[in-house]
């Protein structure tokens, strides 16, 4: 069993411990926030130590933290999860958010770290109008060609997932459209492919139903981003019952002010930790992943933040110490994402 990396099939065995939903470069300019007026004036100069306070806080109403694309900062970070014992990264970065395959393969080259590129659409908000009236046939040909041949923009390069796969709330046209397509290109080629839910408790529900009724298989499915999304635990087990995987995707997010969505309570990594036992307790280890989503610039080391080696040396030690066993963290971090991951 192997997996297409961007340098190459790799077989399963040699991931090790897989961060599932990442990105090394991004363009996110779009998702721009203002700052409160008091600190209008506290987002220039860059990121540095007379700011980063601010830009902790309010990460989205800097430019400069948005501008997602400091290649020797995400090499760096990448250098640090190496030495912390990672093996592979998946860069979740789709069509809309400047997927660069070519940084991809340099990073890949220079850390040793398997990176997984992959394929589909990101949020229909950040799409081109041409691409907007994409046929779901084109859709689901796209797919196929990026997972089986090459990547449009590098041929050399076949992705090893679908997604991620982003829909807004209410899901609009458009992204019904990307999750029915990868339904059907994920139950002809039996593909992982993984989602981005709408800021809403409905959203992890509805693209699960509009997948799996469109053939896709619940089992090979990732739902992302469910700390933010389900925060209550009811919920949490109902969506679980489902069969997919459940994603816990923002450790190292410890701001509770969530300027996406500022009804929602961000949790800490504590609190993440806390939502992951309840589903151990309720039999739930080989569902779990988890992961960063690091997309701005504050939350690589070299910019004061935590880094792509938080979980397998910070997280791995307070899981530890909150009585989760080292087999089930090899489950979470090794041997789930080799599962989802390899057909």
């Amino acid at each position: 069993m192997s997996v297409n990396t961007v340098l190459g099939a790799v077989k399963a065995e040699a991931l090790g411990v897989t961060l599932t939903h990442e990105h090394l470069s991004v363009k996110y300019e779009k998702f721009y926030r203002s700052p409160p007026p008091i600190h209008k004036n506290k987002f220039d100069g860059g990121i540095g130590l007379h700011n980063v306070a601010f830009v902790r806080q309010y990460p989205y109403s800097s430019r400069t933290n948005m501008d997602f694309t400091d290649p020797e900062a995400s090499l760096d970070g990448v250098r640090l999860f190496a030495e912390a014992g990672g093996g592979t990264i998946v860069e979740n970065t789709t069509w809309g958010l400047g997927r660069d395959l070519q940084l991809m393969k340099s990073i890949s080259k220079a850390t040793g770290v398997n990176i997984i590129a992959g394929t589909g659409h990101y949020l229909s908000e950040v799409q081109t109008p041409e691409t907007l009236k994409m046929p779901l046939e084109e859709m689901v040909k796209l797919m196929t060609t990026e997972l089986t041949e090459g990547c449009i923009d590098d041929p050399e390069v076949k992705c090893g997932i679908i997604g991620e796969v982003a829909s807004s709330w209410p899901i609009d046209d458009f992204e019904r459209r990307c999750i029915v397509a990868t339904a059907m290109a994920q139950s002809d080629l039996k593909c992982p492919v993984t989602f981005h839910p709408g800021r809403n408790r409905e959203a992890p529900f509805e693209i699960m139903r509009i997948y799996s009724e469109a053939g896709g298989d619940l089992k090979k499915a990732v739902m992302s981003h469910l700390d933010r999304t389900l925060p209550s635990t009811v919920d949490l087990i109902d969506f679980s019952d489902l069969g997919s995987y459940c994603q816990f995707d923002l450790f190292g997010t410890e701001v509770s002010f969530y300027q996406l969505s500022p009804e929602t309570d961000m949790p800490s990594d504590g609190q993440r930790l806390d939502r992951i036992k309840v589903l151990l307790e309720a039999g739930k280890v080989e569902q779990i992943l988890v992961s960063h989503d690091i997309h701005t610039r504050h939350r690589l080391v070299k910019y004061g933040g935590h880094g792509y080696g938080h979980l397998p040396v910070a997280v791995k030690q307070h899981m530890l110490h909150k009585g989760i066993s080292q087999d089930k963290i090899n489950q979470i971090m090794i041997r789930n994402p080799a599962r989802w991951l390899t057909a």
